[in-house]
């Protein structure tokens, strides 16, 4: 996606560390349902541009104003999303997000020391859920990765990505 010719989407591969063989195993964008917010803004912002033609054209300038506002802040919602990214390599995961200043939050696989995963109701029946991450550091940006699409799926990935890693000790039975 661009607009005038600028990407919209974030520069993953300029974050990869190339030279120590980091490569990509999963690149995650939000699930659909993080649009349903920015969607509704803009509906409303559409009722209001309607509303303003059935209202006294002294006043109609507000409902005019107030559309335009829903519309710009469901623009903004919609590309925070789009550009909102969490990577999983071989060696960390990060995020990638921010509309004009671009954020990276990283974590090494070494750090990582347990993920929940969390599916509220409508998350396990529109197939998303939410990452929360504890590793030993007390604040850190990559606490909790929201609207995962296959959440089970991606926990997984990272699961073997450690293990392969050698992180994690071997079960001996």
């Amino acid at each position: 996606m661009s607009v005038l010719g600028v990407s919209l989407a974030p520069q993953i591969g300029q974050h990869l560390l190339r030279d120590e063989g980091e490569v990509i195993v999963d690149e995650v964008r939000r699930h659909w349902a993080a649009y349903v917010r920015p969607v509704l803004e803009f509906l409303l912002g559409l009722a209001l541009l309607v509303g303003a033609a059935f209202i006294r054209t002294d006043v109609a300038w507000l409902p005019i104003l107030l559309a335009l506002a829903a519309w710009a802040h469901a623009l903004w919602l919609a590309v925070g999303e789009y550009r909102d990214r969490f990577v999983i390599t071989n060696m960390r995961v990060f995020r990638v997000y921010g509309v004009l200043t671009t954020r990276l939050a990283t974590m090494p696989l070494t750090r990582i020391l347990d993920i929940t995963v969390e599916k509220p109701l409508h998350g396990r029946v529109l197939g998303f859920g939410h990452f929360v991450f504890e590793s030993a550091a007390q604040k850190q940006g990559l606490r909790e990765i929201r609207y995962v699409g296959r959440a089970n799926e991606r926990d997984l990935a990272i699961q073997r990505v450690v293990q392969q890693a050698g992180l994690r000790g071997r079960r001996f039975l």
